[in-house]
């Protein structure tokens, strides 16, 4: 039987989060001495253990468990990166995910080497992990546009300004506030609590949260 040279399969995520106001984009330092670019920030990654995976995106969750030390709250696949010069080892392949993670999530880690970068000014990454980065982001920009995914990056209750200044911050646009108000309220992608946010000197906003566990597509565009 023919024997075929097995290619390098592994996976990477950018996890992105709200850190001070901005949409930013999490590196971890590369801490295996064995492995290329050592000590330098990269994307979070990690070869796919076929022992153990049951396929990528089980990899991918591992990774962010192991690596970050939480399990992230959104995780979809964005696209398969591959070539024979991407990575100095060998002809290679990753399998590439992006995640969105509330700051509260974050800040629960006690693991080192974790850093925030503002997605609008990464610096230079190893292997194509900018070329990953910058799809990410588009992905990022177009689909909040239709869905609830930026309800993931927001705590389980929150309020329609903190929703709004989210979707600026993210999609770059600016929106009217009470029409932004409206359209998500119509397309009923959250729902009201009954609660309100407390400690502040203005009338307390009511809380919301996402309505559904999982991501909803919405019929027209915010």
């Amino acid at each position: 039987m023919k024997r075929y040279e097995d290619p390098l399969a592994s996976v990477d995520v950018t996890l992105f989060t709200i850190q001070d106001g901005r949409l930013s984009l999490l590196l971890a330092t590369r801490k295996n001495k064995d492995e290329p670019y050592f000590g330098a920030p990269a994307l979070p990654g990690g070869v796919i253990h076929t022992d153990e995976d049951e396929d990528a995106q089980d990899a991918a969750r591992r990774v962010v468990r192991t690596k970050l030390g939480f399990d992230p709250p959104y995780l979809e696949q964005l696209y398969t990166f591959s070539g024979r010069l991407r990575d100095p080892r060998r002809w290679s392949l990753s399998v590439a995910y992006y995640s969105l993670v509330p700051e509260q999530v974050l800040e629960q880690t006690s693991i080192e080497g974790l850093e925030f970068v503002p997605a609008d000014s990464i610096p230079a990454l190893p292997f194509d992990h900018n070329a990953i980065a910058e799809m990410a982001i588009r992905r990022l920009r177009s689909k909040s546009t239709y869905s609830s995914l930026l309800t993931f990056l927001l705590p389980a209750q929150f309020t329609i300004p903190e929703l709004h200044a989210v979707y600026e911050q993210v999609t770059g646009s600016a929106t009217n506030i009470a029409a932004f108000r409206k359209k998500v309220l119509d397309e009923d992608m959250i729902e009201a609590t009954g609660e309100r946010r407390k400690g502040g000197q203005h009338r307390a906003p009511d809380l919301y949260r996402r309505k559904g566990a999982g991501l909803q597509e919405l019929k027209r565009t915010i």
